[in-house]
């Protein structure tokens, strides 16, 4: 091939997104390996998005005026420190293409989202990568040492994608106040409709406290519109939401997605019965793991981590071979999602097998 690709493009991996299973001994298959909403639409939205269909004709609302509005009201927020995007992925891309460049450096923890390095290496910056603590949480104080003139923006997860640990809104404070007010701070809270503990950062709430602070949220997870792809932003300085703005491909969300986003907001009892459910899953499932012997980080995402360092491959295999199609981390560990209540008991009954 004549045409050269830039340098930090060429050999670029892709985004590996999670695989479908393959059927247990009993015929049975659940796919844990992508933080998927087991539940179907929320009430309404079916509904919604079919009648936004006899118009697929005309081009949808680039500005995303009735979801803007919705959102700032819900929330209190002014509509010009919102932006949205396909997914808070492409969100976070468009966030690093407003501020950084080849040769400016990104903070985050690792492992955390696998989407960071590749959103940091299209662009030709550098990743500065520092390890989670032993208990799968951000060690704050690392990543404020890991700051040089250099840094452009910083990242941190929370609850973490893949571990599970939120960061303490108190301590995410302490770190904020210590970052230059010239560093872009992301707080990706993907699953922050699964935190059910009141000490856990309130994102929406360190707008006030770092001029470069942006809340991070998407509609794929809690609200089950994953395959409809919107993602939005909340920014301390109405600057960053217009950049963002400015760099989306215009009429990128379609109008089932924004309308579908519209009615999964006026169905938000029913969203918070289907939370609480999750959220019951999931603490069973972590406790009764930890009874069983596992090393299970405190989680509050819709997942738990297994810690499996070198065995991660064969425990790959055992739940897969029981139709659980789970996310691995080569030499790592385990992200399992929670599902319906029968592929959480297949879990459990894998993982008591694990240890033996």
């Amino acid at each position: 091939m004549s045409l050269t690709l830039r340098p930090h493009i060429a050999g670029m991996p892709p985004y590996r997104a999670g695989r479908s299973p393959k059927p247990g001994p009993d015929g049975r298959a659940w796919k844990v390996s992508s933080n998927e909403n087991p539940y179907g639409p929320l009430p309404g939205v079916l509904e919604a998005v079919a009648r936004s269909l006899e118009e697929m004709n005309r081009y949808p609302d680039a500005g995303n005026t009735e979801m803007t509005s919705a959102l700032a009201t819900r929330h209190g927020l002014d509509e010009e420190r919102l932006a949205f995007g396909t997914g808070s992925v492409e969100v976070l891309a468009h966030l690093l293409e407003a501020t950084c460049g080849p040769g400016d450096e990104v903070v985050y923890a690792w492992r955390s989202f696998e989407a960071y390095p590749l959103a940091v290496q299209v662009l030709g910056a550098r990743s500065v990568q520092v390890p989670l603590t032993a208990t799968g949480e951000h060690d704050l104080d690392a990543m404020r040492a890991a700051i040089t003139p250099r840094t452009r923006a910083v990242m941190v997860c929370t609850p973490n994608n893949p571990t599970g640990p939120a960061i303490p809104h108190d301590d995410l404070v302490t770190f904020l106040e210590s970052v230059p007010d010239d560093i872009l701070v992301i707080v990706d809270e993907a699953y922050v409709e699964y935190v059910n503990d009141p000490c856990a950062t309130r994102g929406l709430e360190l707008l006030d406290v770092h001029p470069g602070v942006v809340s991070l949220r998407t509609f794929s997870k809690a609200y089950g519109l994953a395959a409809l792809r919107v993602g939005w932003m909340a920014a301390a300085d109405t600057e960053i939401a217009r950049a963002v703005r400015s760099v989306t491909m215009p009429f990128a969300i379609s109008s089932p997605a924004q309308v579908a986003v519209l009615a999964s907001l006026e169905a938000e009892p029913e969203l918070i019965g289907r939370v609480r459910v999750t959220i019951h899953e999931r603490d069973r499932i972590a406790e009764e793991l930890r009874r069983l012997g596992h090393r299970i980080p405190a989680t509050q995402g819709n997942f738990v981590w297994f810690p499996a360092g070198e065995l991660t491959h064969v425990w790959f295999d055992a739940f897969r071979e029981a139709g659980l199609m789970t996310r691995a981390f080569a030499g790592e560990g385990l992200r399992v999602s929670i599902a319906e209540p029968d592929a959480n008991d297949r879990i459990l009954e894998v993982a008591g097998t694990l240890l033996r």
